[in-house]
């Protein structure tokens, strides 16, 4: 759900990107098309804005500069349950001994680890 912030009432020209720069000005740069490469920004509305975090500032159809709750998108990461790190280690330890070959040791660890994490 967007807001008002501030009426500016500005007039696009087609071919120009315009956003509240920095300083919470209107700017504009000419959009790069084609081969030809975009402009440097330039000025278009004073307002001095001051900006809240959390908001997404943007001008709207009306040229006013209106503004948005930003949206954190993303699946939530799931917490990992941690085994207990003694637990792994002894039992990596137990199978080393028991385990001669280098290959073989390798393959057994893997085991080894693994049935520690489940318990």
């Amino acid at each position: 759900m967007a807001e008002k912030v501030q009426k500016v009432g500005v007039k696009r020209e087609a071919g120009y990107l315009y956003f509240i720069d920095k300083q919470g000005d209107v700017s504009r740069a000419l959009m790069a098309r084609g081969g030809k490469k975009g402009g440097k920004p330039a000025k278009v509305a004073k307002v001095g804005l001051k900006k809240e975090s959390g908001y997404l500032y943007f001008i709207d159809k009306a040229g006013d500069i209106s503004r948005s709750v930003m949206s954190r998108g993303g699946s939530k990461k799931k917490a990992k349950k941690a085994a207990p790190k003694k637990a792994v280690k002894k039992a990596v330890k137990k199978v080393v001994k028991k385990a001669a070959p280098k290959k073989a040791a390798k393959k057994v660890v893997k085991k080894a680890v693994k049935k520690a994490k489940k318990k």
